[in-house]
């Protein structure tokens, strides 16, 4: 059912307590759960390959049948030797969330917008999209997906006419204190910027965390 399907406003506090919360029907072994960040400073983690890799790795050891499915996927590309397209690891998943007598199967994406939107036709996020779509189209009532983006229109554009529930954060002193805490670390901690002036620091840290807006 559609309605199972969750997408909220973005913040890392948010998405780590949605994990925690789900984690424990998980280690109960009334739930599987598989999670993915999207970070634009990572290669590996803002597209498809990546998104799906991580999903079936993640989900293999929580089911026997799961286990099977993707050691057929691995046998079949010469015992890992080949890797698999992008279609073939999509059709894995299905088949795992397809797979009958399953505990609900709980999909946590984090940072959508992270993932590029600007390069390549389709653009990474555009696939991306395409895939949630996909997964969401299969109407599998033992399916929750939980996205976390900030409003960003071509997102809104695919994710409302699924009928996704939406929850839009406030933007709390709270939260906006959080941002710039983590952007300071970030400024602080970085090799190159250790060597800049402290106003300069300062300045980074006030741009970023505005434009932030909250989420």
């Amino acid at each position: 059912m559609i309605s199972n399907n969750f997408t909220f406003g973005t913040q890392l506090p948010l998405s780590s307590s949605i994990i925690e919360d789900i984690d424990c029907e998980h280690r109960s072994g009334l739930a599987s759960l598989a999670f993915y960040y999207f970070d634009f400073r990572d290669q590996g983690k803002k597209d498809t390959y990546g998104l799906l890799s991580s999903l079936l790795y993640q989900l293999f050891n929580q089911s026997d049948s799961y286990c099977d499915i993707l050691s057929r996927v691995y046998s079949m590309h010469r015992d890992g030797a080949q890797s698999p397209e992008d279609s073939a690891l999509m059709e894995c998943l299905r088949e795992m969330l397809r797979a009958p007598e399953q505990a609900p199967v709980y999909l946590v994406l984090d940072a959508l917008d992270e993932c590029p939107d600007s390069c390549g036709t389709p653009s990474p996020r555009e696939e991306v999209l395409v895939l949630v779509e996909n997964l969401v189209n299969l109407h599998l009532p033992k399916l929750r997906i939980c996205l976390t983006s900030r409003p960003e229109v071509d997102i809104a554009a695919v994710l409302e006419p699924l009928d996704f529930r939406s929850i839009t954060l406030p933007d709390e002193e709270g939260q906006r204190q959080d941002i710039r805490d983590y952007v300071k670390s970030m400024v602080h901690s970085d090799k190159k910027m250790q060597r800049w002036e402290a106003e300069e620091k300062e300045l980074v840290i006030d741009v970023l965390s505005q434009k932030a807006n909250g989420m």
